[in-house]
């Protein structure tokens, strides 16, 4: 594709000065990254989920500066929502994997917490200041970055007004509307699903989500087609390989609180069957399919790292020369990042997590430069191509920790205290990811709209740091708040063999010895003046009241590499499938993501794709493209109405009214579980969609 980066004016040029990095802005950016960072943290607890919020701080803040009636340029808009952006990122990265102590055995508390996000928050920004030449000037017009389009069209509507405001808010308040009635009132389902009995372990499924349709739309149906064929092939081919040659094989899974064995050929959720076997299918694709695209983006990565450390030795020179939308800060920042999260994460290993053992700690804190480095430049990408909503970071994350366990166990590291030691490298490259991901995003609003780069990234480091203390903490006040302790009256109660003697605490006024139950969270404390006298402990994260799904999966990919019980068969299949889709000359990596996330998140973004190809083909105008048309506006509108509909239903979890509002079922009955009742609305916000693109194609 051709590179545009030589013919882009962004909407504020280059040559105009105006107010940017400003008290105010920086200071509502860090309080609404706080705020949101808060809410991620008990919505990623609670379900494994989490919500992209540059756009809804991008549009809370025009709404706060208009309600005060105070003039505000789009540049300071651009750095609220660049500010406020990295506490999500940071907090997504801690709660997938920080709470895997806990189901590990080990304690959680805030000094691990804080230094792991900041280590992984420092890696995140440094690592992209050195990239952003490639990766949003060179590659602009190659890479879309959907969400950063959507929040940069957000941002741009309080200038212009008219039809493009119209255009944007019109799709933002008919997302917000649609998604609200589904997710919070339950009108109808989220999920529609379709699994044929003459093809027996198929699905077929999409989210009926606005914001999904809407990054589909954005971009385009070549990159959308290739997601949801890795998604057909999982759904539609793995998983029903798996049911007819497996059918006899016996299989583990939860059900009501208790763990029952059902063989595949009885198992008819093929959601088990994805968990059991095709995720790790999926991890073994993206890690393969970024290991493809780092090598083929080398060369202009290496050019990249060039240019920076000229411009260190001739700074004068440089800034001269440089243009106000392509200065970044120094690389001695980033040496000095970089140089900070080594230390603090190898004193963490040495003082409190591994002492004595300094040649182990040395090399999980390289490991975690390395890896660091190799998924900040996946991640960032991937977010040019499909955008955060669709970033694969847990399977990155997945991939860090088979990595670094195979390592350890090459060199005889194995159980008991390296499971904590290979969580901290998986953690801290999780983070870095994350904040990766969401950093290449805001600098890409930033490109389009014409801020200075010097400035989002000092912008996004406050908003880092700011967080750091809250993230950490919030997660530490939830666990306790969670937490449940019983005194077992049975005299006749042993301590399972399977509990592991942890440590003597002082509880209650006394000395407990505590055991702890490996893979469950769960405690017994041991009274040591009356043996008899016990207390069972159940940790906040892991109950019922907060499962913590992704975390739980990354304890138990530590446990099954370092005690040999993972499907390394299963990864290898995944490498093997992207290696052949990429000799026949497919992008890999979106395809792989495809094969990891579930079909219907890559469903409506397929559909999104297939509306814009048809605008664009069947049009009587006969454009070749939507790039500036009412319908990529419409579609920037349906994500920031998708996001902010999906942080309402956050907050009402958190305060426990969800299920009060949920008054669909009560009203329609059963109606609201059929999936060609979920189907019809779904049609109208397509064909809502459709007549946006095509009015303003054809005006």
């Amino acid at each position: 594709m051709e590179n545009m980066s030589e013919k882009f004016t962004p909407y504020i040029p280059a040559e105009q000065e105006m107010a940017e990095f400003t008290f105010r802005a920086v200071m509502l950016g860090a309080i609404l990254g706080l705020v949101f960072s808060a809410v991620t943290v008990y919505l990623g607890l609670k379900a494994g989920l989490t919500v992209a919020v540059n756009i809804p701080i991008a549009i809370i803040g025009i709404a706060l500066f208009s309600g005060f009636r105070k003039k505000v340029t789009v540049l300071e808009l651009t750095t609220v929502q660049t500010t406020g952006a990295a506490g999500g990122s940071i907090a997504s990265g801690i709660i997938f994997t920080l709470p895997a102590l806990i189901f590990l055995g080990f304690t959680l508390d805030l000094t691990k917490a804080f230094v792991v996000a900041l280590a992984g928050g420092l890696l995140g920004i440094c690592f992209l200041i050195p990239l952003r030449k490639y990766l949003i000037e060179r590659e602009h017009g190659v890479l879309p970055y959907p969400e950063g389009i959507a929040c940069a069209e957000v941002i741009k509507s309080k200038d212009k007004g008219g039809v493009h405001a119209r255009s944007v808010f019109w799709g933002a308040g008919f997302g917000i509307i649609y998604k609200g009635l589904m997710a919070i009132g339950r009108f109808w389902k989220e999920i529609p699903i379709w699994n044929p009995s003459f093809y027996r372990g198929s699905t077929l499924a999409g989210e009926v989500s606005p914001e999904l349709l809407g990054v589909g739309y954005l971009i385009g149906p070549r990159v959308a087609g290739i997601m949801v064929a890795g998604g057909f092939i999982s759904w539609m081919l793995l998983i029903p390989l798996i049911r007819f040659f497996g059918a006899a094989i016996p299989v583990e899974i939860s059900s009501g609180g208790a763990v029952i064995t059902k063989t595949v050929g009885e198992i008819t959720n093929y959601s088990v069957l994805w968990n059991k076997y095709v995720r790790y299918i999926g991890a073994g694709a993206v890690v393969a399919g970024g290991v493809i695209n780092l090598f083929k983006a080398l060369p202009t990565i290496i050019h990249s790292f060039r240019e920076s450390f000229a411009e260190m030795r001739t700074p004068e020179a440089a800034a001269s020369s440089t243009s106000r939308i392509s200065r970044d800060l120094p690389i001695s920042f980033v040496a000095g990042g970089i140089g900070l999260a080594f230390v603090v994460i190898f004193l963490l290993l040495t003082l409190i997590i591994h002492p004595g053992h300094i040649f182990g700690n040395f090399l999980a804190s390289i490991l975690i430069i390395v890896f660091g480095f190799f998924f900040a430049t996946v991640s960032a990408r991937l977010v040019g191509e499909i955008g955060v909503s669709s970033n694969p970071t847990s399977g990155m994350t997945i991939a860090t920790l088979m990595i670094t366990s195979l390592i350890f166990l090459a060199v005889g590291w194995a159980g008991g205290i390296y499971t904590a030691v290979v969580l901290m490298v998986g953690a801290v490259v999780c983070i870095c990811a994350s904040n990766a991901g969401n950093v290449s995003q805001a600098l890409k609003t930033g490109y389009l709209i014409g801020c200075t780069p010097r400035k989002q990234e000092y912008g996004y480091t406050i908003g880092a740091f700011a967080a750091i203390f809250l993230v950490g903490a919030t997660l530490i006040v939830l666990n306790n708040a969670f937490t449940v302790e019983e005194t077992i009256t049975d005299p006749s109660f042993t301590i399972p063999e399977q509990a592991v003697s942890e440590k003597v605490i002082e509880h209650k006024g006394g000395q407990y010895q505590v055991y702890g139950m490996p893979g469950t969270g769960e405690k017994f404390l041991v009274d040591q003046d009356n043996p008899r006298h016990i207390i069972r402990r159940e940790a906040g994260i892991g109950s019922s009241k907060l499962p913590a799904p992704q975390a739980r999966l990354m304890a138990t990919v530590i446990d099954g590499v370092l005690n040999r019980r993972l499907p390394w068969v299963l990864v290898l299949m995944g490498i093997c499938l992207t290696i052949g889709m990429e000799l026949c000359g497919v992008s890999t990596l979106p395809f792989a993501v495809g094969v990891y996330l579930p079909l219907w998140i890559t469903t409506p973004i397929f559909t999104g794709g297939i509306i814009r190809w048809g605008v664009e083909k069947f049009s009587r105008t006969g454009n070749a493209s939507d790039k500036s048309g009412t319908g990529m506006l419409f579609g920037s509108g349906l994500i920031a109405g998708g996001a902010l509909g999906g942080l309402l239903y956050a907050i009402l979890v958190a305060f426990g009214v969800d299920s009060f509002l949920a008054v669909g079922p009560r009203i329609l009955g059963s109606l609201t579980e059929k999936s060609w009742f979920s189907m019809i609305f779904f049609a109208i916000m397509c064909i809502m969609l459709i007549r946006t693109a095509v009015r303003k194609t054809e005006s």
